[in-house]
């Protein structure tokens, strides 16, 4: 019994090892069928010598591990991109961008009610490559309400935009989309709000001059690294998370289907490229579900609210590209420094960071320190990574701090760390 669940064993790692040498080519159809082929050999082998009903015995571990190795083959979600439904609150609009992207855009025009800010404000969402949720929704139609009037849309890939090919998922094309929306505005300059990924693209936009030159004032709120040297940082982080204190999440997994197991798993360790031949792009989009975040989503918030995290989206809404978000992420670290770029910045801008953030606080700092426009810097207290999360009055919160920068007006709180301060902020949080 020991010698055939060994001899299961091996055969598997056999095809997972071939699923990695081949990246996955053909649905791992290939990988499949050479290592029952091994199997096969290696059972005619060690039946050599016995009695005929006895040279079947060694066949049964690899008809075993053929059966639950051809799990990993099949498709258990549609392989065509299944976009989410319309929103009831917000018309969904599709933008074809002179850059070849086509993104889902959505307009929430000032309350009628408030005072206009006479500049349009656009808004990049993190992820990279995931929808927009329900939760920043809602804290889109808050500054509307407060006179501002917002555009967001989603980043090719994610939500209801358009997919790519895999090698176009790149920081810098999504650099180009930000500008190639706001010049589709027609409204001259405008304010631009990028929150975590989004963050990043937004400072690199900021580095960028023919960029940087369409925008107004600029807000990187928690930002993810800026370049590969940012990226390689590690060290100082906020406040304790709820990370590992908040109940798992609830609800369906695509990681218990073994099929999408193996090409996550395997994609997140860097084994198999996120064009892996495994899994197609929208295969991928269409299987992952937010359960599938983990303990990310946690990480989001203070350890004080582990217990009231709430919920950020619907299972109808929620979109996560991961093989693109990897390929992202991986062009990232892979690029130069743009400190020197950043140096020569002239946009006015606000660096917004957290109490309880998971995010490595030099990535923000390395904002603040680099770019001599930043004017203020908002530590918001109480909040972790996603700020505005609807407890507690945070989103009147975040909005108050924005609405303030955004109309030169006095911050609702103090600007700090300042640029001198970085060294001591950094020391606090060891």
């Amino acid at each position: 019994m020991l010698l055939a669940l060994a001899a299961v064993a091996a055969l598997v790692v056999v095809f997972l090892a071939l699923i990695v040498l081949t990246d996955g080519a053909g649905s791992g159809v290939g990988a499949w069928l050479a290592a029952l082929c091994v199997g096969v050999v290696a059972a005619l082998w060690r039946g050599r010598r016995r009695i005929r009903a006895a040279r079947l015995v060694p066949f049964v571990p690899v008809v075993v591990a053929a059966a639950l190795t051809a799990s990993v083959c099949v498709p258990t979600t549609p392989t065509a991109r299944r976009y989410p439904p319309a929103l009831p609150f917000v018309a969904t609009q599709h933008w074809s961008l002179d850059t070849g992207s086509r993104v889902a855009v959505y307009h929430y025009p000032p309350a009628k009610s408030a005072a206009r800010h006479p500049v349009p404000l656009v808004y990049l969402n993190g992820g990279p490559v995931r929808g927009i949720s329900l939760l920043d929704h809602r804290f889109l139609r808050l500054l509307a309400r407060q006179g501002h009037d917002v555009y967001a849309y989603e980043q090719a890939g994610g939500g209801r935009s358009e997919l790519l090919p895999m090698d176009q998922y790149t920081i810098s094309r999504s650099v180009r989309d930000l500008g190639a929306v706001i010049r589709r505005l027609d409204k001259g300059k405008a304010d631009v709000l990028g929150f975590s990924s989004g963050g990043a693209v937004l400072t690199r936009a900021l580095a960028d001059p023919g960029v940087a030159a369409r925008m107004h004032r600029a807000i990187v709120a928690e930002p993810g690294p800026m370049d590969g040297p940012t990226a390689r940082i590690t060290g100082h982080k906020g406040r304790e998370s709820a990370r590992d204190l908040a109940p798992a999440m609830t609800g369906p997994r695509s990681t218990y289907v073994p099929r999408y197991a193996v090409a996550f798993g395997l994609m997140r360790l860097g084994l198999l490229t996120p064009d892996t031949g495994l899994i197609g792009q929208a295969e991928g989009v269409n299987a992952f579900t937010a359960a599938d975040l983990g303990s990310d989503t946690a990480s989001a918030y203070c350890a004080r609210d582990a217990h009231r995290i709430p919920a950020e989206d619907s299972a109808r809404n929620f979109s996560f590209s991961p093989a693109a978000s990897l390929r992202i992420q991986e062009t990232v670290r892979d690029s130069p420094s743009i400190a020197a770029q950043l140096r020569r910045s002239r946009t006015p801008a606000m660096l917004m960071i957290a109490e309880c953030s998971s995010q490595v606080r030099q990535w923000a700092t390395a904002v603040l320190a680099d770019d001599p426009a930043v004017r203020r810097t908002q530590y918001m207290p109480g909040v972790g990574h996603h700020m505005w999360n609807g407890l507690d009055g945070n989103n009147d919160r975040a909005a108050a701090v924005i609405t303030a920068f955004l109309r030169d007006r006095p911050a609702p709180v103090p600007n700090h760390p300042t640029r001198d301060e970085i060294p001591a902020f950094l020391r606090d949080h060891e």
